[in-house]
Parts: C-alpha cells; structure tokens; sequence
C-alpha cells in the first residue's frame, strides 16, 4: 500500500464514522458576529472571551509597532530575537500574576510541551486529570515519564496514587478551567495534595485568565494561589488577552532552567514584537476595564436561566464555556446546521476532542455580546432540539 492509499483509507474511515473535520473560511474581524462563507451568522464558537480581538486601541498599538518594528522577529529568543518589546510583556505579565518571572513562548502547546519535556524524563511521574488538554496529554508522552490519568476532579484517587508513588519528581497536571466541560478544577485542594506528597502543580489556565478573578488573574487569582502555592502557570494569550501566543509564569529558577532546556522554546523563531506590544496593551484593558467580566458574567447567567426555561439542559459550567452535552455525534451535527440555519455559529464537537458518546455543542460568549442575542441564540436552540426530537439530558447526566 503507498502513502496515499494508506491515508484515503484512513480518511474514508473518519468520513464514515461522522468524524470529518472541515475548515471554513472567514471573511471578517473576530466578534461576535462574522462573515462565514457568503453569511454572516451570529459567532458562538469564539474564545475572544473579553472581545478584545478586534479593539480599536489593541489594534492601533499593533500598526505603530509594526511600523517601528517590523513584522517578524528575525530569529529565536537565545540567537537574535528578543526584542525589547518581548521582554517588557514578560515583565508586565509577572507582575499581574504575582510571579517572579515570565517566559513568552509561540503557543499554547508549545509552552505545555516546553515545559513538561524540560522538567521530567523516564522514570518520573505525570499526574493527568482525564480531561486535561492534548496539549498537556502529548507533552507527558513525550517526556518519556510515567503518565496516570485519574477521573475529572477525582482527587481521592489522585490522593493514594501519589501516596503510593516511588517517583523521586511528581508532577500534578490540570486545566484550570476545561475547555470542553467548562468546568473548574480545585486548585487549592491539588495544592494541599502537592504539598503533603512533594509533588509539583502545574495549572495551564488558557480559558481562566483574564476572564475569572476580579481582576482577571484567573483561576489562581480565585483560589488565592501565590508562587509557592502554584509553582508553574501557564497562560496563553489568544483567548481572552486577543492576540496570540503563550507564557509560563514562576520563579526565577524555573524561568532559566526553561530557558537553558526548553526545546520548544530554545529553536522557535521568537514571536512578532509587535504582537508583545499589542499584548501589553490588552493586558492594561484586561485590568482597567473590569465591566467586560461583568457584562460577561450577566449573559452567562442570562443564558442559562433561559435554557432552564426553555427544559434545554446544560453542563455544569458558570464560565463563558457552555457545553450542551447530546451524546450521539450524529445528533449533535444535525443541530449544529439547524443553528446555522437560524444564523447562529455553534460548532459540534465530537470525538476524539471529547470521549466517545460525549458530543456536544460548544456555546462560548463574549464581553462582545448583546443581551439580544443571547435570547436569539436560546429561541434557536429550542427551535432545533424540537426539530430533532432527540434530545434526552436524562441519559447524559446532565444538569441544569
């Protein structure tokens, strides 16, 4: 069998099983309506949680650094391209997470796996919740140290795995908030548990920053975690912060040792330094502009009360993710196009992004929103769920 016989097999297969994912392109700014294709629909599928993407000020401080700058930064961060810009986000970013230090790295997955491949080897310890990001999943792999998943937020049996381990490096893993669930880990109950045990936590709050906290300080910010209480952070800033990238926050020691062993973040061309000026600005949005959190907060209330009028059962979630857990794939694409024929964007997500039998539909809302559309999004899902008369929350386990 050649190549291409190999993959259009394995292609036919995903096709079969309902599991084909399709690109579409976008014809406007991030917000919370786009142009997709020739229509625009009401956007409910976007991780610009602050709507901070398409900010006139954000913006502005992009063109004016690109014009002092340039566009790209010519080399990696160790060779030729720290620039100045680089490191004063770095410093900005430590000090609103109360860190010592900050290393910025291109992505998200890439601060995971730079990271956890820096810090542990065979014969170490990985401690994974199950729904832990593929990021975090991948990286464990790759370090080549033992990896255990207990089941979400199952902190009983993280307990006796860790009091069993002979591992002289433990390294607890979670999201802070999960990005299919919505949900929340216990971060002060993993620290006590890290603590007792010798075992390092590691939190990748990509979905919490800048949106929870009262100043947006996240999932840490929340449960009052400092430096000593949560050694490793790591945010990224393509969701709430608008822009792109990714940084690991902790003390001096962790930064260079990162520094001096993170693969993924010594042979990587250093991000755009106008992009780190543009994140300084939305950095100073995030934490003088505390109306958007609460105008966010207000629709997530909105919504979820008007699903529960309308008997649409949701997950288990007061963050801006809202999952609406259906179950069979195939129900969950076919409510997925109703929505689109109403003008509203929701996105199915279906195996293997989530387990199997764990379809849903993804709804996430932004400080872009209007009450008005929030009623909007929820006629449109009564008008689908009654379309498809499939729809059991009884069987999925889920609450309202």
């Amino acid at each position: 069998m050649n190549l291409d016989q190999y993959l259009q097999q394995r292609l036919q297969e995903r096709e079969g099983a309902g599991l084909t994912r399709e690109r579409w392109i976008c014809d406007s700014p991030q917000s919370a309506s786009r142009l997709i294709g020739e229509r625009s629909y009401l956007n409910f599928s976007s991780n610009d949680y602050l709507g901070l993407a398409d900010d006139p000020r954000i913006k502005e401080a992009m063109v004016l650094a690109v014009n002092q700058h340039g566009v790209g930064s010519g080399a990696s961060h160790l060779t030729a391209g720290h620039h100045r810009a680089h490191h004063q986000l770095e410093q900005a970013l430590a000090e609103f997470t109360g860190r010592e230090r900050v290393l910025l790295f291109s992505s998200g997955y890439m601060a995971n796996v730079g990271v956890i491949c820096a810090l542990m080897q065979k014969g170490d310890a990985i401690f994974h919740d199950r729904l832990n990001h593929a990021s975090l999943l991948d990286a464990g792999q790759l370090s080549g140290a033992t990896s255990r998943r207990f089941a979400h937020l199952d902190y009983e049996v993280l307990h006796k795995w860790l009091q069993k381990s002979q591992s002289s490096k433990r390294l607890v893993v979670t999201d802070g908030v999960f990005s299919m669930d919505g949900d929340r880990a216990d971060l002060g109950q993993l620290s006590h548990l890290c603590k007792i045990h010798n075992a390092w936590l590691m939190v990748d709050d990509a979905h919490g920053l800048g949106v929870l906290g009262e100043t947006g300080g996240g999932c840490a910010e929340i449960d009052a975690l400092d430096q000593q209480d949560l050694p490793i952070l790591v945010g990224t800033l393509g969701k709430a912060f608008g822009t792109s990238g990714a940084f690991v926050a902790g003390s001096d020691s962790l930064i260079e040792a990162l520094i001096q062993f993170s693969r993924t973040y010594i042979y990587t061309t250093a991000m755009p330094p106008a992009v780190a000026e543009a994140t300084q600005v939305s950095l100073t949005l995030i934490q003088k502009e505390p109306w958007r959190r609460a105008h966010l907060s207000a629709l997530i209330d909105q919504f979820r009360q008007g699903c529960k009028a309308k008997g649409i059962a949701l997950m288990n979630s007061n963050t801006p993710i809202q999952p609406v857990l259906v179950g069979d794939t195939e129900n969950a694409c076919k409510i997925s196009e109703l929505l689109k024929e109403s003008g509203c964007w929701v996105t199915a997500i279906r195996p293997p992004t989530v387990p199997q039998g764990t379809a849903r539909l993804r709804v996430t809302l932004t400080a872009n929103h209007t009450s008005k559309q929030v009623d909007t999004l929820v006629s449109a899902l009564e008008k689908a769920f009654d379309l498809t008369a499939s729809f059991h929350p009884e069987q999925c386990g889920v609450v309202t």
